[in-house]
C-alpha cells in the first residue's frame, strides 16, 4: 500500500508523461492478427486473410482496429506506469476496460507518435485505479489515428490518500463510458471460436511480455492456476467477430470500440461472442464456453451499416420475426 505522506495530488496532476513513439511494419499486423486468432479456423477465410497476406504485397495488408491498442504499450508493459507517489507491485496489475476511438484506417506500416495523458485516478482502498488516454499521431503525417484509454486495476495500491476522503479524478465526459446492460433478448448474431493453448504466447509477441501470461509461477502468485490470456486479447477475439458477423467483413466501418474486462481466459479456452445490433451500436458479450462465464463485455459502434444488413434490420425492425444466422452468416457450433 503507497504511503499517503508521500502523495500529492497536484504533482500527480501536473505530471507530464513522455511522448513515445511505436513503429510496426506489415509483419507486425500479420502477427498480431494471427495472435487474435484471425484465420485461426480456416487459413483460406476470405474476410480474414487481407489481415495476413495480400496478392500484390504484404506492404497492402491490411489492419485490424483493435491493433491500435499496442500503440500505448510503452506505457503499460510490465507495469512499468510511473506516477509520483503510486506504489504498486506490477505482478498484481490488471487491465479493467479499454476505449478506443478510430479517427481513419490504419496504414500497413508506420511510425506512430504517443501521446500519453492521465485520464483518472481513483483510490479504493484496497485498490488504485488508474485511466490513461493516449493519442496517437502518424508520424509522417501528423494527422491522429486513435486514441486509446486504457483502465488498470491496481491491487494493493490503494490507500495512498486521505481514508476519509479518498482521491478520485477524472477529465473525460462520463457519456464515453455509459453503463452497459446486456439485452435479454435473442442475440442479433452469435460467433464462436476458439483460443489456442499458445494464444497467450503467441500474441505476446505483439509486444505485450508480461509474463503474467507466460510464467506459471507469476501466474500463481497473482491468484490464478495457470498463465491466463491477455484481456486485449480476448477483444480482439471479440471485434473480429463483430467484424465478420455485423460488417460484412468491412472493419473500416468500425468508430469506436469499448470493452470490459470480466473475468480470465485461460489458453485454449471456446469463447462465444453474442451481439445485439441497436441502431449504430453493436452490443457484445464474449463468454467461455466450458464455465458458461462471461469474461468480456462491450459495445462498437459503427459508421454505418452495409446495405444489405440495413435492409434486413429494418425489416426485423419492422416484422419482429428474425432469425440473427439468416442474417449474418454468424457461425456457432
Amino acid at each position: 500500500m503507497a504511503e499517503s505522506s508521500r502523495f500529492d495530488h497536484d504533482l500527480v496532476l501536473a505530471h507530464k508523461f513522455p511522448e513515445t513513439t511505436y513503429t510496426y511494419t506489415e509483419r507486425d499486423a500479420a502477427v498480431y492478427a494471427l495472435g487474435v486468432g484471425a484465420c485461426g479456423r480456416n487459413a483460406i477465410d476470405s474476410d480474414e486473410l487481407k489481415y495476413v497476406y495480400h496478392e500484390d504485397g504484404q506492404q497492402f495488408v491490411q489492419v485490424l482496429p483493435t491493433f491500435s491498442a499496442l500503440f500505448s504499450l510503452g506505457s503499460l508493459t510490465n507495469g512499468s506506469i510511473d506516477l509520483p507517489g503510486l506504489q504498486y507491485d506490477p505482478r498484481l496489475l490488471l487491465h479493467g476496460q479499454q476505449y478506443i476511438q478510430i479517427y481513419k484506417p490504419f496504414p500497413s506500416s508506420a511510425s506512430v507518435i504517443n501521446k500519453v495523458s492521465l485520464a483518472g485516478l481513483h483510490d479504493k482502498g484496497k485498490a488504485a485505479i488508474l485511466e490513461l488516454e493516449t493519442k496517437s499521431y502518424e508520424k509522417e503525417s501528423g494527422e491522429l489515428l486513435c486514441m486509446n484509454r486504457s483502465t488498470i486495476f491496481l491491487r494493493g495500491a490503494g490507500g495512498f490518500s486521505n481514508s476519509s476522503h479518498p482521491y478520485s479524478y477524472s477529465n473525460y465526459p462520463k457519456n464515453q463510458a455509459p453503463a452497459l446492460k446486456i439485452p435479454k433478448s435473442q442475440p442479433f448474431a452469435v460467433f464462436e471460436d476458439c483460443t489456442q493453448p499458445s494464444q497467450a504466447l503467441l500474441y505476446r509477441l505483439s509486444g505485450d511480455y508480461n509474463p503474467l501470461h507466460s510464467d506459471p509461477m507469476i501466474a500463481e502468485v497473482a491468484g490464478f492456476s495457470r498463465p491466463i490470456l491477455h484481456g486485449l486479447c480476448s477483444l480482439g477475439f471479440a471485434v473480429r467477430a463483430i467484424i465478420k458477423c455485423i460488417c460484412r467483413g468491412d472493419a473500416n466501418i468500425i468508430k469506436t470500440i469499448s470493452g470490459r474486462f470480466l473475468l480470465h481466459v485461460y489458453p485454449g479456452e471456446t469463447l462465444i461472442t453474442e451481439m445485439w445490433l441497436q441502431g449504430l451500436r453493436v452490443i457484445y458479450q464474449a463468454k467461455v464456453k466450458e464455465r458458461n462465464q462471461a469474461v468480456l463485455s462491450g459495445f462498437v459502434d459503427l459508421h454505418h451499416l452495409t446495405s444489405s444488413l440495413q435492409l434486413k434490420y429494418s425489416s426485423r425492425q419492422e416484422t419482429q420475426e428474425f432469425h440473427p444466422r439468416e442474417a449474418v452468416g454468424a457461425e456457432a457450433q
